[in-house]
């Protein structure tokens, strides 16, 4: 009798803690303009009934601070009536009109340029769409829509089109030659997120390329004019758990990508390529923030002047020069110390020092080519960074690489929002 009176008490007890538990009576959100309520309420897990769990707000959070319209978020709960609770999320919201002005010069001395405009909060449902304008020579555009949340909280889809020109160096044994190259390309994507961290992306691209040769040096195995017709199925998956506080950011981000590319002629063979970007962020003090990235990259080992890889200024390491090089694999790390040299208001400078290290494959070596001190880059420097900490993606650069391996040179690299 006494274990049936001991059990009767345990139930009672347990019954009476879970009707105690504190309820969610209504979501509500502040500080919001472009940003629309109805896709807000939707884009966060907590919903009205559920129980009040601060881990699930917290995760909600960073969710919303990783959108392009949200430059700061945070939450506050308030006691409605018996056990309910409101929870109000705070919003502090990013600009996300943002026009594209860049202005440079090509390796033959001509002034190139680019425009472009694009709204990476459009409608104000975390749509990113718009398109630019180039011209260094040769004219290009291209037209993204990336609608991640278009369906549902988890699923959306994105649609680009490209039709690219430049002028492109292809390197064989004894020296290289100047192609003018052409993409043109109609891509779709489906974009899947599953959890708190974990993103899918999956489709094909459908793109047309051509060569023709400029000057330098001319082989018989390679024609001097050169039409493709390709197809490349694309899988991406992303493991995301990093958390914004402005400028600064903390935790691990890796992105995997693998595509299969088609064709059909006798220059290229079909060819698989895949390539890992891992990053890690630690605050350090109150005004560090220690950034790290480390890439590495397989591709089929065809002995070709076509190979996927290119040793870049604006890819993977600053100073090395525009399209150095050319390989079948490829291992870069970039770290630098990031340390807020001023901030007022909405104006933010950064410092930075940073190491770029990186080596390659040749075209049908080995792996043991990684060590081949031809091949080896590294590359300290120093920079600065100009933020705007209420328009989105509104950090101008400027970077000066010194390399100190063989053959080493040096230069100063610009561009818009943080190397990686």
């Amino acid at each position: 009798m006494k274990k049936i009176l001991l059990l009767i008490t345990f139930l009672s007890i347990a019954f009476q803690g879970v009707a105690q538990d504190k309820t969610v009576f209504d979501v509500k959100f502040q500080g919001q303009k472009k940003n629309k309520t109805s896709f807000l309420k939707k884009y966060v897990s907590v919903r009205n009934g559920d129980v009040l769990d601060t881990l699930q707000l917290e995760q909600d959070v960073i969710l919303l601070k990783r959108l392009a319209g949200i430059s700061h978020a945070y939450y506050q709960v308030f006691k409605s009536h018996d056990n309910l609770y409101n929870v109000f999320f705070n919003i502090e919201e990013n600009f996300t009109l943002i026009p594209n002005v860049n202005v440079w010069t090509t390796t033959n001395e001509q002034v190139a340029y680019k425009v472009g405009l694009y709204d990476y909060n459009f409608l104000g449902r975390n749509i990113a769409f718009g398109g630019f304008y180039q011209n260094n020579g040769f004219d290009s555009y291209g037209i993204n829509l990336r609608a991640p949340n278009l369906f549902s909280r988890n699923f959306g889809v994105a649609i680009n089109h490209q039709n690219w020109t430049s002028e492109e160096p292809l390197f064989f044994d004894d020296g290289s030659a100047n192609y003018k190259y052409s993409n043109t390309a109609f891509e779709v994507l489906a974009l899947y997120q599953i959890g708190f961290k974990h993103q899918f992306q999956f489709g094909i691209n459908v793109f047309t390329e051509e060569y023709d040769y400029l000057n330098g040096l001319t082989s018989d195995a390679i024609p001097q004019n050169l039409s493709l017709n390709k197809q490349m199925l694309k899988f991406v998956y992303q493991y995301d758990s990093l958390d914004y506080y402005y400028q600064y950011i903390e935790g691990i981000k890796n992105t995997f990508y693998l595509q299969y590319v088609t064709t059909e002629n006798n220059f290229q063979d079909n060819f698989l390529i895949g390539w890992s970007d891992f990053l890690y962020f630690t605050r350090v003090g109150e005004k560090g923030n220690w950034a790290n990235r480390f890439r590495f990259g397989v591709a089929s080992n065809n002995a070709s002047p076509f190979a996927p890889f290119s040793v870049d200024n604006n890819l993977n390491v600053r100073g090395v020069g525009n399209i150095i090089d050319r390989g079948t694999a490829s291992m870069v790390l970039n770290t630098e110390y990031r340390y807020t040299l001023y901030e007022k208001g909405w104006f933010i400078l950064q410092g930075n020092g940073f190491i770029d290290a990186g080596t390659w494959r040749n075209p049908g070596g080995s792996f043991s080519d990684f060590t081949n001190s031809e091949n080896f880059r590294v590359y300290p420097g120093v920079g600065l960074r100009f933020i705007h900490k209420r328009i989105f993606n509104a950090i101008f650069r400027i970077d000066y690489g010194h390399g100190v391996t063989k053959n080493a040179s040096r230069g100063i690299v610009f561009g818009i929002g943080q190397y990686f």
